[in-house]
């Protein structure tokens, strides 16, 4: 199965994250925009001026963000190559942005859950949003998206509870544990799925097989711990959470920059 490019590709976008989605400075934006309104860094061909040093300028939420490819898909395949600047209804555009967002999302953890735990019902599912990806926007935006986000999270869960059947880990799932300190706890195989771990210190910590899915990792300190397996883990979690060169993180998932710095 033919699947998109599920990674950002800038190059190929024509800025839409830049104008179509609002930015609030407490989210980490230099600036406060609703959607609709191009960025006032972004340059006369689409590009962001201050992009390498979005971080040393105050906006480390632009650095953090990730499309999953829906920037470069919404406007090479749904919009047929044109830009923003060719459209009188940023509107639908941003609510098609979206909503290929959340499909191509959901394409990258059925096939982490593909590669972890197969079975036909991924296969299926995947089949159905590859096939919905390439939809006209009327299409896309009159489709129950709900119905379709349950059953992928049906697939997601058992896949999850069938890799993490081999560990006794704990169901933390939704869990408050912001701040707390967890450092080398052997957490192998948990449930971390939607629990807070904004400024949580999970540095030296056994997280192997554990489940992340939907997880918030803003300023969670993972220094040292081992990550290897981890599940539904996404770049713009990575990107939140301190690390180091010492924490282990799983095949595929890139080790952000500024961690070294």
């Amino acid at each position: 199965m033919h699947l998109p490019v599920l990674v950002s590709d800038c190059s190929s976008c024509s800025g839409l994250c830049c104008v179509l989605l609002p930015f609030d400075r407490r989210d980490g934006f230099g600036a406060t925009k609703p959607g609709g309104t191009p960025c006032g860094h972004l340059a006369g061909d689409d590009t962001c001026r201050i992009h390498r040093t979005l971080r040393a300028d105050g906006w480390p939420g632009c650095a953090r963000f990730e499309c999953f490819g829906a920037g470069q898909h919404v406007t090479q395949v749904t919009y047929g190559g044109s830009s923003w600047r060719d459209q009188a209804d940023l509107g639908q555009m941003a609510a098609v942005l979206t909503l290929v967002r959340l499909l191509h999302e959901m394409m990258l953890h059925l096939r982490t859950a593909a590669e972890r735990s197969p079975e036909p019902v991924q296969d299926h599912l995947l089949a159905e949003l590859v096939a919905l990806d390439h939809a006209d926007p009327a299409t896309l935006l009159t489709t129950d998206v709900d119905e379709l986000h349950d059953r992928v999270g049906a697939a997601l869960a058992a896949a999850s509870a069938r890799v993490r059947a081999g560990h006794e880990g704990e169901d933390l799932a939704r869990a408050d544990l912001a701040g707390q300190d967890l450092s080398g706890r052997d957490l192998r195989g948990a449930s971390l799925r939607g629990a807070l771990l904004i400024r949580t210190d999970l540095s030296r910590a056994d997280l192997r097989d554990v489940d992340l899915l939907g997880a918030d990792l803003r300023d969670t300190d993972v220094r040292g711990a081992d990550l290897s397996g981890a599940l539904f883990l996404t770049r713009p979690q990575v990107d939140a959470a301190r690390g180091d060169a010492a924490t282990v993180l799983p095949q595929g998932v890139a080790r952000p920059g500024h961690w070294s710095r």
